[in-house]
């Protein structure tokens, strides 16, 4: 049965050899949340108090600026991090989208990264090697696949790791949005494969600025501020409280067409 249960869960980092306050501003910055001046040593509490309780089917979109926790929190629902109070159980196989460059290396090709990718993403060899075909085609890299990946321009780079990420069969999917440098008739053809991943995950959780993309894939949202939940529900009324407006307002006519949100 593929769930996650999180209960009281907080993650704090403490930041040892911090000499002055700028220091623990920038790190705050990154990472989110508050810090604890009463330690000896200063601590970033990161991710404060959090409960959820996830069960497959659930397409949940994660909200908030820029270090609000989201990042962290799907580090901690992948298991990457473990929470310093409280309890987090994953039941099911995870495959963290965090970063697309994760897991590639820039001296050997294209094809062997496709291997290398694969396997970082929890898939045997033989899965790979029956997904080497598809991923080459979608890509259009054509002979670059044989060359080493430091030759590749960002985009094809690009184009490699959605090409791997778009492969893979989770039952838990968790994303964190990266997708860069690659031409719009390509994105369109990567978006309709990012759908069919979510389609066969069991369940996913994705952090993202794009209405659009989150109104595609999920249902639900959770608003993160300061390391906190602060909303948990539909993903219209928790995007219209984040923004102060209905999202639905502001997309095009041809948006709102692929949503089914018209007439």
């Amino acid at each position: 049965m593929v769930n996650i249960e999180v209960a009281n869960a907080s993650v704090d980092f403490p930041i040892f050899d911090a000499k002055t306050r700028s220091l623990k501003k920038a790190v705050l910055g990154k990472v989110g949340g508050k810090i604890g001046t009463e330690a000896r040593v200063p601590i970033i509490e990161a991710l404060h108090d959090i409960s959820l309780s996830l069960k497959e089917g659930d397409r949940v979109a994660l909200v908030g600026h820029n270090g609000a926790g989201k990042s962290t929190l799907l580090r901690l629902l992948s298991g990457i991090y473990e929470p310093t109070k409280g309890t987090a159980r994953i039941n099911g196989k995870i495959a963290p989208v965090f970063d697309l460059a994760v897991g590639m290396d820039p001296e050997i090709s294209g094809l062997e990264n496709i291997m290398i990718r694969g396997l970082f993403l929890g898939m045997t060899r033989k899965e790979m090697e029956d997904r080497v075909e598809d991923i080459s085609q979608f890509t259009e890299l054509g002979d670059y696949l044989h060359l080493p990946l430091r030759t590749y321009s960002t985009g094809m780079r690009v184009r490699l790791a959605l090409g791997v990420v778009t492969s893979i069969d989770p039952e838990i999917l968790l994303l964190d949005e990266g997708i860069g440098a690659v031409d719009a008739a390509f994105m369109a053809k990567a978006r309709d494969r990012l759908v069919d991943l979510v389609r066969r995950s069991g369940m996913l959780v994705f952090a993202s600025h794009s209405d659009d993309l989150l109104f595609e894939l999920c249902d639900t949202a959770i608003w993160m501020d300061e390391g906190r939940v602060k909303m948990h529900g539909s993903l219209r009324e928790v995007l219209t409280a984040y923004k102060g407006r209905d999202p639905f307002e502001h997309m095009s006519t041809e948006t709102l067409e692929r949503l089914g949100q018209t007439g």
